[in-house]
């Protein structure tokens, strides 16, 4: 049967067909989930995609944290179940205290829309479990509040833990320690600011993302191989 991936959706939300698509491609399936639904039963991982949630009139993923599906996706998360960000979807994930840190507006104010490299820090996180470190990848970025910062103990805590899963090659956006990605200390929620389902097909210029969402979909299938050694 095939893997059930959900794709949670906010107010603003724009990359959920991009996602869905990516890992059909690669034999699962994928349901929309609604910021207003109190349940995410019956997913194997879930995705939040890129967007502009509810606007980001306040700051980006600040008003989707108090969405309804945010508290079942919290309790998913808890239970072990795969969440994986991808750059508004991260900047919820922070907001909703998932994930350490914070994205700010990108150094010189500069909205980006390119591609960049990132190389895989780790091997043991759902997004990058069977990946070899130091693997580097081409993946666009798309983003305006890209910049990942937190504050010096939890950069210590992040370079200590080996959760950071992913850096910039050149870093776009001005990102503490080049930081493309992040997980939490279970390994099973990461963030991330490129965006792989946009690279997932050859006449978008690069498949490099699926390397990521391969991985992500393996660990689904063998949840041992992305907990801690």
């Amino acid at each position: 049967m095939a893997l059930r991936i959900g794709v949670v959706i906010f107010p603003g939300t724009n990359c959920e067909h991009d996602a869905m698509l990516a890992v059909q491609r690669l034999g699962a399936s994928a349901e929309l989930v609604w910021h207003g639904d109190g349940s995410v039963a019956g997913f194997d991982a879930l995705i939040l995609p890129g967007g502009f949630a509810h606007g980001d009139y306040l700051r980006p993923g600040a008003i989707a944290r108090f969405s309804p599906v945010m508290e079942a996706v919290t309790r998913f998360a808890a239970e072990g179940g795969p969440v994986v960000g991808i750059c508004n979807g991260f900047q919820v994930l922070t907001e909703a205290g998932l994930l350490p840190g914070a994205l700010q507006k990108n150094r010189g104010l500069r909205f980006l829309c390119t591609t960049t490299t990132v190389r895989v820090e780790t091997d043991r996180s759902v997004l990058t479990s069977g990946v070899p470190i130091g693997t580097e990848l081409r993946i666009p970025i798309n983003h305006f509040e890209g910049n990942y910062t937190c504050d010096p103990d939890t950069l210590a805590m992040l370079r200590a833990e080996d959760r950071v899963v992913l850096r910039y090659v050149e870093n776009p956006n001005g990102s503490i320690d080049d930081i493309a990605g992040v997980c939490n200390a279970a390994r099973n929620v990461v963030g991330l600011m490129p965006h792989p389902e946009r690279a997932s097909d050859p006449l978008l210029g690069s498949v490099d993302g699926t390397v990521l969402l391969t991985a992500l979909l393996t660990s689904v299938a063998t949840p041992a191989t992305a907990t801690v050694a």
